[in-house]
């Protein structure tokens, strides 16, 4: 780009040649402001520089149950093992108990509820500039979100994403085609080329680590969505392709184990980068572990296509018993999820909390994290920042969680109080078949009544 200056050339360099004219110093400063910002990107003040990086990493369809660190024996996790050892695992995350509305709930900070149950796969329009994305943006964050979006048809509005706040993004085709094999994906606006032979999770994680190359000198904010361990899109003509040299797709436990390598080369990268200290990183899941997933796809002439898939259920073994997935129901194995947070050097090392946490905590707290502490009063969520930054109690009382079906609840450590006002013992009565409504324990009466209270604020 730029000619080589020689020992022989300097007889011609300006210094030789005594000081530019006022014009000509104008013309060459505004050269070199240009050159800056189209080499490294808009110019970051010092302020800015030293704000923490954050990597959210959401996996689809993975409760509790699933992971080694909570229990969950069925698996091994050993990457996401070692991020809850090298920083806080949370025992009492909860979401909605299935992907869009716990979407919809990170992203604005609010209850899905409260702004109407929005359509499924949608997102509100008047909402888009109030997102995560666009909260960060405006702290001075280069953003990016790769994997699973489900909020719009990207074929019909490509810039969906951007307009909501992300720099970069690199995502499936939500109802076009694969998210594993031979994926077909969005970047940037355009239908991505060359995805043929390579297998989705792979390609989200490259982009985002030349995400993170790209801004070693500005914070970022990464939201890595997953589409592990969500079983195979099953709305298409035609089946989406089988794991190479296989007759079916992967089955949970392999999920389960890819998803576990993904997140060791995102930690693994940030090491690389040396940005793992100034990264903060969490790990979550956006509902409950999957109770079936699709083994493979077989021809059938009364099926409307000509096939129709076999799905297999998932069973976990958990604390000492086997249950199923519980994804969609608002039962504890349906919206009990993981939280894992790490970064060496600002929280103790395999610790635990017992703190209530649910999804529209999140966006307050990448604010707070961000250096905003003034948010909108109409967010639901409630800042957990302190517990980042030594302090050991929480600032919620109850976490909630909703269904598309107007039924909803609140809940602290022990017990869950129904819109219904049905009440379960969760330390004693995990499967939630007991309700305790015409006669709750009476050591639980001010609990319950906190919960009352809580339930009331929210009709």
């Amino acid at each position: 780009m730029f000619p080589f200056i020689g020992r022989n050339a300097n007889k011609d360099h300006p210094a030789r040649r005594g000081p530019l004219p006022d014009h000509r110093r104008l013309v060459m400063a505004a050269v070199v402001v240009w050159l800056a910002h189209t080499v490294h990107g808009p110019a970051v003040s010092a302020e800015q520089a030293d704000r923490p990086n954050i990597v959210v990493i959401l996996a689809d369809d993975v409760g509790i149950d699933a992971i080694g660190c909570y229990g969950g024996t069925s698996f091994k996790t050993p990457a996401i093992d070692k991020l809850a050892q090298s920083g806080t695992r949370f025992d009492h995350c909860y979401s909605m108990p299935v992907c869009h509305p716990t979407r919809i709930c990170f992203l604005t900070g609010r209850y899905p509820r409260k702004l109407q149950n929005p359509k499924w796969g949608s997102f509100p329009r008047e909402l888009e500039t109030q997102t995560v994305a666009h909260t960060m943006q405006r702290l001075g964050y280069a953003t990016a979100v790769a994997g699973k979006w489900q909020l719009s048809l990207l074929k019909q509005d490509p810039q969906q994403p951007h307009r909501m706040g992300f720099d970069k993004y690199c995502l499936f085709g939500w109802h076009e085609g694969a998210r594993y094999h031979d994926p077909l994906l969005w970047q940037n606006g355009a239908l991505r080329d060359g995805t043929a032979g390579s297998y989705g999770p792979d390609l989200y994680v490259d982009f985002l680590i030349d995400f993170f190359r790209q801004h070693q000198d500005q914070p970022f904010f990464a939201f890595y969505s997953m589409a592990l361990c969500h079983d195979v899109t099953d709305d298409l003509k035609q089946p989406v392709p089988y794991v190479p040299g296989k007759q079916r797709y992967l089955n949970y436990g392999e999920m389960v184990q890819s998803m576990d390598q993904c997140v060791a080369r995102i930690v693994d990268s940030l090491e690389a980068l040396g940005l793992r200290k100034k990264t903060w990183i969490l790990f979550t899941g956006d509902n409950g572990t999957a109770s079936r997933s699709i083994a493979r796809a077989q021809r059938d002439p009364q099926a409307k296509r000509g096939w129709q898939y076999v799905r297999e259920p998932v069973y976990v073994n958990f604390r000492g018993r086997r249950v199923q997935g519980g994804k969609g129901r608002l039962t504890d194995s349906g919206t009990h999820v993981p939280l894992i947070v790490s970064r060496p050097g600002s929280l103790a090392a395999g610790a635990t909390s017992d703190a209530l946490i649910d999804f529209s905590d999140f966006l307050p707290t990448f604010a707070a994290l961000g250096g905003q502490a003034d948010l909108p009063d109409a967010l639901d969520g409630v800042s957990f920042a302190n517990l980042l930054d030594g302090a050991t109690q929480g600032k919620r009382s109850w976490a909630y969680s909703e269904s598309k079906s107007k039924k909803y609840w609140v809940r602290d450590q022990r017990f869950k109080l129904y819109s219904n006002g049905a009440i379960y013992d969760l330390q004693t009565d995990p499967d939630e078949t007991h309700d305790l409504q015409t006669q709750p324990p009476a050591a639980a009466t001010q609990r319950l009544a906190a919960l009352r209270r809580a339930l009331q604020s929210l009709k």
